[in-house]
């Protein structure tokens, strides 16, 4: 009902993100500030509510407020069988759900890369049909999908940098390069805008990796390595405003010279994505 918070003892709620992405705020207010977005297909909990605010806890790990609009609540049943069901994740930056399988049918809803959602089954001249969290059916082209498999979390401990060949380190970085030009956006996470973090959690989510949300988080994850001793495709990070101890930044290395210990790295800066080097005054 209006304004109530749900009870810390009910059965707990999940629901599965309906939007091509959907915006996560600090506060149930749309003047409050972006904290983080999270994608179509990807299951969350909704831990209260307020008006037709929820606050919902995903697995960036992040919890924050977005509305009802954005998520579709399931019943355990409901998500077991949304889990059992074969998926593909959206690999173009941008697209639509159509009607029909044509460009010229009504679009039903935009996607953005990383989207999931559920295969129905039925193909038509370089079509496949889908399934939206919401149940509604369309078709998307063959060739903007692929499988979708489960993400290795190196959070958890499911795989370090051994287990990242060189192919996939290389991907990460065309992944990122993908976005070179789009703009920042504090908080983005998706090729409409992004923050520092959001270009490396996205890019490497795009390649099977599921990385924590922010650089703060991320710092923990992996192997440390020194600065004397990069390669291309390792993570670099830099000192928050307030303190050199604090990390408040992050990009992906993509050249070292080792002749003098620099290195040129793609992040997302105010300027939007692009790729600067560690001599800048600035980066130093």
């Amino acid at each position: 009902s209006f304004g109530q918070t749900a009870s810390d003892n009910t059965q707990k709620r999940q629901a599965v993100v309906a939007l091509s992405s959907i915006y996560m705020r600090i506060a149930p207010d749309y003047e409050s500030a972006l904290e983080t977005q999270e994608l179509m297909g990807t299951i969350i909990e909704i831990t209260s509510q307020k008006s037709y605010w929820r606050e919902i806890l995903s697995p960036q790990p992040y919890k924050a407020w977005c509305t009802e609009k954005g998520i579709i609540e399931m019943t355990p049943e409901e998500l077991k069988a949304y889990q059992d069901a074969p998926k593909c994740m959206f690999i173009d930056l941008y697209g639509h759900v159509y009607e029909e399988p044509s460009h010229e049918g009504q679009t039903i809803c935009d996607l953005v890369g990383g989207d999931i959602m559920r295969l129905e089954g039925k193909k038509a001249k370089g079509w496949t049909k889908v399934i939206l969290p919401s149940g509604e059916e369309g078709w998307v082209r063959s060739e903007s999908i692929r499988p979708h498999k489960e993400f290795r979390n190196i959070a958890k401990g499911e795989g370090n940098s051994e287990s990242i060949s060189d192919g996939q380190m290389e991907r990460i970085i065309a992944t990122a390069f993908r976005l070179k030009g789009v703009p920042y956006l504090w908080g983005g996470m998706t090729p409409k805008g992004v923050d520092c973090s959001g270009l490396v959690r996205w890019s490497c989510l795009m390649n099977g990796i599921l990385l924590p949300r922010n650089a703060s988080q991320m710092v923990h994850c992996g192997d440390e390595v020194s600065l004397d001793n990069l390669q291309r495709g390792d993570l670099v990070f830099f000192g928050g405003r307030r303190s050199s101890r604090s990390v408040g930044h992050v990009g992906i290395v993509t050249e070292v010279n080792p002749e003098n210990n620099t290195f040129k790295f793609v992040h997302a800066s105010n300027s939007g994505v692009k790729v600067d080097e560690s001599t800048s005054s600035y980066y130093k």
